[in-house]
């Protein structure tokens, strides 16, 4: 990713917990809050990833701490609580952006595995919960506290054979909206980013022709890339966003319009 943020304070003396962010989206999320001033808590169930992701920034100055955590597993969400409240003095962010989106462009929901779908139907919306859950007391200290929910237009326009993934996106959705009226008594905003597809290593996998009907169906009819999705999430993080709850925003270049 080009270094969109570097220079510039928008998240400067934030506490950010990222998940999924050995890779993809939740990567690029952790290099821009970096880049825009935050401290950052990276957690992924690829742990030697997430540790050699996490050294690299290191060696370039910037504050990022690693955790292995699988988010089926309440012990190891409960870890990164307790992370949070050894490590740092108050939580000010969340980006619940770990997920698995198997099967894109697979079999239809006629052939789809039911174990597939619990597991899908666990990490992405579940975990998204116990995470928020887990780290809610501290984003109460703040008297600030944001949670980006990473959602996807799949859930908007009824994305065809990926119909977990989908439905587990639309729980997200509406997730986020009950999250933002039980929190708002406590300045805590919550909103969802649906981003479309975009060119990460999660999407390597998906066939041609759903990146070309993406393409030619955005109004900027274009390949999606993670940093088209970054300024939103820190914008979401920021001050800016403090009036601004139970929202949710697609970043897809205008294939699908709210």
């Amino acid at each position: 990713m080009t270094a969109l943020f570097a220079g510039r304070t928008l998240l400067t003396g934030k506490y950010i917990v990222i998940t999924g962010a050995a890779r993809g989206l939740g990567y690029d999320f952790a290099r821009a809050a970096l880049d825009a001033g935050a401290t950052v808590l990276m957690v992924d169930i690829l742990g030697d990833l997430l540790t050699e992701r996490a050294a690299d920034f290191q060696a370039e100055g910037f504050p990022a701490i690693a955790l292995k955590a699988d988010l089926s597993l309440p012990d190891e969400i409960a870890a990164v609580a307790a992370k949070v409240a050894q490590e740092w003095p108050h939580l000010d962010g969340l980006i619940n952006c770990a997920a698995l989106a198997t099967g894109v462009g697979g079999v239809d929901m006629m052939g789809y595995d039911p174990d597939l779908w619990d597991r899908v139907m666990t990490i992405n919306v579940k975990g998204t919960w116990l995470m928020s859950q887990a780290l809610v007391p501290y984003l109460k200290q703040s008297g600030q506290g944001r949670i980006v929910n990473i959602a996807s237009d799949t859930a908007l326009w009824g994305a065809p054979r990926l119909m977990a993934y989908t439905a587990s996106k639309g729980a997200i959705l509406a997730m986020t909206r009950s999250m933002a009226r039980e929190l708002g008594p406590f300045n805590i905003t919550v909103n969802s980013l649906s981003p479309g597809l975009t060119l990460v290593e999660a999407t390597e996998y998906v066939p041609a022709e759903r990146h070309s009907l993406y393409v030619n169906g955005r109004a900027i009819s274009r390949e999606q890339l993670p940093e088209d999705v970054s300024g939103t999430a820190l914008y979401l993080l920021s001050d800016l966003a403090a009036f601004v709850t139970g929202q949710n925003i697609p970043v897809n270049g205008g294939f699908v319009f709210n």
